[in-house]
């Protein structure tokens, strides 16, 4: 949620920038800031009419003294009047705040000086490349049709049980997946970040407070009879953790991770591009994320994007890292990279990871403060997440781009003891 300063002090900066990002309500921004007024001249009045209540009270006190109890009942009812107009004017107070913040969680982030303008895919930025892609001297197949023939993916039957996007990860499947996990958990610790389990099911407020909601209520599963969502991701367990709190800025940068199954509902996703686990229901994910202080946070975006880049250079997968125009970014999104990788079957570029600076939208909702280690009032703290990895398109992306001509997958030698599996690890019928 973006701060009232911000659209107090360059009102006409934060028009241009939700126009930049495609948003065209830009009226909002003049009625957010006249709430903002209102409700601050209602505290306003509110605190004089309890300065008047108070030396209301003071009077009537040194009435008594003196019994004057005739005067004394006069101011009483004086005071009355008070109490009662400022429990009016703080219930209209509070009915202007409710306005006023409901207002704020819609307005979406505002984009970066950095973040190129755009509406459309065409206008991502490709910042960096690397790798080259495999050469085959035959056909390759795609992820789908490897993955049932070698018995590693079970789609059919994971329709039956769940529908479609549910699959089971069978034999060797299962096992690149415990490869995969361990892989990037290792990696993240290596890295300096703190493992943890977090619940898979929050809360509305959790989910309000990270920003899911109500952006994205329409991609979540809900359990209606609980009020719990099935976490998008693991951001929102893991930013969680300290909403609400003041921590010390001499503990920043906070860095955690966490694996978990991720459910999204994927709403009007449809056509050949969502093929095979090229877009899933539910689907796992190590997620990395960070908090730091505000000017040290793009310094974070940079390393946390590194970090998943080592992971896809690790499995020898060529891949390229977009910074995404002000259309194509999230709603909570200042600024955000996504990588993506070669797609040898498909003859495409897969999305795989997407890491992202919030600076204060999401600390703002979260009410995440630090302390400063000099002292002085708390502040809000930057928030910054990013996958590392997510894994359906990973294991697309090694089936296809590691295949070989008899039909079996050399799988890279950094996840065979991950797997318990003798090196070299090679998917499929041996001669």
């Amino acid at each position: 949620m973006l701060e009232l300063k911000a659209l107090r002090t360059s009102p006409e900066r934060a028009r241009e920038a939700l126009r930049a990002r495609g948003w065209d309500d830009t009226t909002v921004v003049a009625r957010a800031l006249a709430l903002d007024k209102e409700h601050r001249a209602l505290l306003t009045r509110h605190q004089e009419i309890l300065s008047r209540n108070k030396k209301a009270a003071r009077k009537i006190g040194m009435l008594m003294r003196q019994r004057d109890l005739e005067a004394a009942a006069t101011q009483r009812k004086v005071q009355a009047g008070l109490k009662a107009q400022a429990r009016r004017i703080a219930e209209e107070q509070e009915a202007v705040h409710a306005e006023l913040q409901k207002l704020l969680r819609g307005i979406p982030n505002i984009p970066h000086d950095t973040v190129p303008v755009g509406h459309a895919a065409a206008a991502n930025l490709v910042v960096h490349e690397y790798g080259t892609g495999p050469s085959f001297d035959f056909d390759p197949l795609p992820h789908w049709v490897l993955a049932e023939r070698l018995g590693m993916v079970d789609f059919a039957r994971g329709a039956k049980v769940s529908g479609a996007g549910f699959p089971f990860y069978v034999g060797a499947g299962a096992k690149l997946q415990r490869a995969l996990i361990g892989l990037f958990l290792q990696a993240a610790e290596t890295a300096g970040y703190l493992e943890m389990q977090p619940p898979l099911a929050v809360s509305t407020a959790s989910a309000m407070a990270t920003g899911q909601l109500p952006d994205k209520e329409g991609q979540m599963y809900r359990l209606q009879d609980d009020d719990l969502y099935l976490i998008p991701t693991a951001e929102v367990p893991l930013t969680n953790y300290y909403r609400g709190e003041i921590v010390r800025g001499a503990d920043l940068p906070i860095k955690v991770c966490g694996y978990t199954p991720c459910w999204r509902r994927e709403a009007g996703s449809y056509g050949k591009h969502v093929r095979g686990l090229n877009r899933l229901h539910q689907f796992d994910k190590v997620e990395i994320v960070q908090i730091t202080r505000p000017e040290r946070s793009y310094d974070a975006l940079e390393s946390m994007v590194r970090h998943a880049e080592q992971l896809l250079e690790m499995l020898q997968l060529r891949y390229r890292r977009l910074l995404m125009c002000s259309g194509e970014m999230g709603f909570n999104q200042t600024k955000q990279y996504d990588l993506e990788v070669w797609s040898a079957g498909q003859q495409r570029w897969l999305e795989v990871s997407s890491v992202s600076n919030f600076e204060t939208f999401q600390s703002n909702r979260l009410k995440l403060r630090y302390r400063p280690a000099a002292g002085g009032r708390p502040r809000l703290a930057h928030t910054l997440n990013g996958s590392a990895l997510a894994l359906p398109r990973i294991v697309a992306a090694l089936l296809e781009n590691h295949q070989r001509a008899d039909g079996t997958v050399a799988v890279p030698r950094v996840l065979s003891r991950h797997a318990g599996m003798d090196d070299p690890w090679i998917i499929g019928p041996q001669p």
